[in-house]
């Protein structure tokens, strides 16, 4: 029997390479391992799932945060109970994701001015003059001011007026929308345009501002006459004689 075998083993292997008793064995270093073992990769995908359901559940909140809002206006401040029940989710969810009330509204407030820049980013391509693209700039900021969400952006903008990040005269999306005037304003002969484009964001965010408390929507005219003001912005200074 085990001679049998042994020719087995014999046979079996004469087809087979001969490996020279001095060629290099490949070390443990060597060999090819796989990405990952089993833990890190259950790992990686229950944080995957863990961070989708995480997404889904501040999307609610963010979307809950502002239908109440916008319900209650400038009458009164949203309560954390009324915008866990709008979201159908529990305290332990919203703690899960924000310390505080104000620290939702801070967030909704960024999601509105990162939504307003990409807007109006994608507004001002479609015209590829430089002063087409400040007024088409001027429609977008003035915009807020016009049909449902004048309400909406009036009621996040006074409840976030008493956040910790909040500051006293300026429009949390000014900053960000005042980079893109920057180029069209140089393309048209600014000197400054980086100075001239926070001036023309201050002076239209703050018209906007006035249109919101006001309650009333700005007139074609009224576009016409602030884009003319950021657009003189960009005219180069004369050199007075003496």
């Amino acid at each position: 029997m085990t001679q049998n075998a042994d020719r087995q083993l014999a046979a079996a292997g004469a087809g087979s390479p001969k490996v020279s008793k001095h060629a290099p064995t490949a070390t443990s270093d060597e060999l090819p391992r796989p990405a990952g073992d089993v833990a890190a990769r259950t790992a990686a995908r229950t944080l995957a799932a863990r961070t989708a359901g995480y997404t889904n559940e501040v999307r609610r909140l963010l979307d809950a945060g502002l239908e109440v809002i916008r319900r209650n206006g400038v009458a009164s401040r949203p309560r954390v109970a009324d915008i866990v029940a709008e979201a159908g989710l529990s305290n332990d969810a919203f703690y899960r994701h924000f310390p505080s009330k104000d620290a939702l509204v801070t967030a909704l407030i960024e999601d509105g001015s990162e939504r307003l820049a990409s807007y109006t980013a994608h507004q001002m391509s479609k015209d590829p003059a430089p002063a087409g693209q400040v007024r088409r700039w001027v429609e977008a900021v003035l915009g807020e001011a016009r049909g449902e969400v004048a309400a909406s952006t009036l009621a996040v903008l006074w409840n976030g007026a008493t956040t910790r990040e909040a500051m006293p005269g300026l429009h949390p999306a000014a900053g960000s929308m005042s980079v893109l005037l920057r180029a069209p304003l140089a393309a048209l002969g600014s000197e400054h345009p980086e100075l001239d484009a926070a001036l023309s964001a201050h002076a239209a965010f703050g018209m906007l501002a006035d249109y919101l408390w006001r309650r009333v929507e700005p007139t074609d005219a009224e576009l016409g006459q602030i884009t003319a003001f950021c657009l003189r912005a960009a005219t180069p200074t004369t050199p007075s004689r003496s």
